[in-house]
């Protein structure tokens, strides 16, 4: 089999320094959610992203999505499901991703351990260290479509100011 070879200009757009990335703190309907503040850096393609403004480090998607999330202690995403499947990676940090219509279910992380959660089934995550810490989001496919929110976090989203467009994406009102 023959190399392809790349050139210094593709490779170069093919990487993500992590002191480069700049995260959002409202890359989500459920970010003003006091108990689910994060930072989220799209690392390679949008993901499920609901910033239209927020773009990826690496914007060729070739089968898969990346996101790197820092949250404090305590905070972490709401439940929320995905029409693809999402792998977490605790990369710092301990962390819970929890799962099922009421988020009855759980397994904990600590660093470099994973878990992969099945198309449709609701799921969320929480730093239970007590430092900030970093996970990663791994999502299939080169679209990894819309995020399904709860009608209880979007109505308590709302609360915030924070709303979804038809499209899905977030109406643009200004951070508090």
């Amino acid at each position: 089999m023959a190399n392809t070879p790349a050139l210094i200009e593709e490779m170069r757009s093919r990487t993500a320094l992590f002191e480069d990335l700049r995260p959002s703190q409202q890359a989500f309907v459920d970010t003003r959610i006091p108990e689910h503040e994060r930072d989220i850096y799209n690392v390679i393609g949008r993901g499920v992203t609901e910033d239209s403004n927020l773009q990826p480090a690496i914007r060729a998607v070739e089968g898969f999505n990346v996101t790197y999330i820092g949250a404090d202690p305590g905070k972490g995403a709401a439940l929320h499901s995905h029409p693809t499947v999402e792998v977490f990676v605790a990369m710092t940090g301990r962390w819970v991703v929890y799962w099922g219509d009421h988020g009855d279910d759980e397994t904990e992380l600590g660093p470099l351990d994973m878990v992969s959660v099945p198309v449709g089934v609701m799921r969320g995550f929480r730093n239970t260290g007590d430092e900030h810490a970093y996970l990663m989001a791994i999502l299939g496919g080169d679209d990894a479509g819309r995020v399904d929110w709860p009608e209880t976090v979007l109505l308590r989203a709302k609360e915030t100011g924070l709303e979804l467009d038809a499209d899905g994406n977030l109406t643009r009102p200004a951070l508090r």
